[in-house]
């Protein structure tokens, strides 16, 4: 195995993934992870703490879209449109990086290991406060910035899971979109019947 193999991080990510749907997560271990990406246990963690990080890689450059895209709103943006924005660009960056094959293999494993969906709940609860902590920061209050975060990010899931459901063509940031602008239609007020 060459020590400098180009993409050895992809590789990794894609090996994991095969064999956690192949023989389960519990029974997959970093040497196989390694071996099956033509590289060493030692290339491994240098790019994973654990076979459980594999899943998870990316959580930092999340925090940092939404904190960006939150940070460099304008000053007039209502908060649950900035949660909105934030987390568009968040679909944008997975929707490049994950097909929705893998997607849905990742949302397995999570949902057959208890422990790999305490960590996904950590993740996104994780989000939501640095949602709203970036909202607070900007001057909306404690409450509204917390409620802009997790409505936003129910919405987000909610995008989410119908991308990895869906036959079609349509993109994670089509997905999300769609999610936020039916619940736009929901919170319009219902005309009044007359009696």
């Amino acid at each position: 195995m060459s020590r400098w193999e180009p993409n050895s991080r992809e590789r990794l990510g894609e090996a994991a993934l095969s064999l956690f749907s192949e023989r389960g997560y519990a029974a997959t271990t970093v040497e196989d992870i390694a071996a099956r990406a033509g590289v060493t246990e030692r290339t491994f963690f240098r790019h994973f703490g654990d076979k459980r990080e594999v899943l998870f890689a990316g959580t930092e450059a999340l925090l940092e879209i939404v904190t960006a895209a939150i940070t460099n709103s304008d000053d007039v943006a209502v908060p649950f449109d900035d949660v909105a924005r934030a987390l568009d660009d968040v679909a944008a960056f997975i929707g490049s990086r994950r097909t929705r094959a893998e997607g849905r293999v990742r949302r397995g494993l999570l949902l057959q290991n208890p422990e790999l969906l305490e960590r996904e709940l950590i993740k996104l609860a994780t989000m939501v406060t640095t949602m709203a902590a970036c909202l607070t920061t900007r001057g909306t209050s404690q409450a509204t910035a917390i409620l802009a975060a997790e409505a936003g990010m129910g919405v987000f899931k909610a995008g989410f899971d119908r991308w990895l459901d869906a036959d079609t063509d349509d993109t994670l940031p089509d997905h999300v979109r769609a999610a936020f602008a039916e619940l736009g239609r929901w919170s319009q007020p219902a005309p009044r019947l007359r009696r």
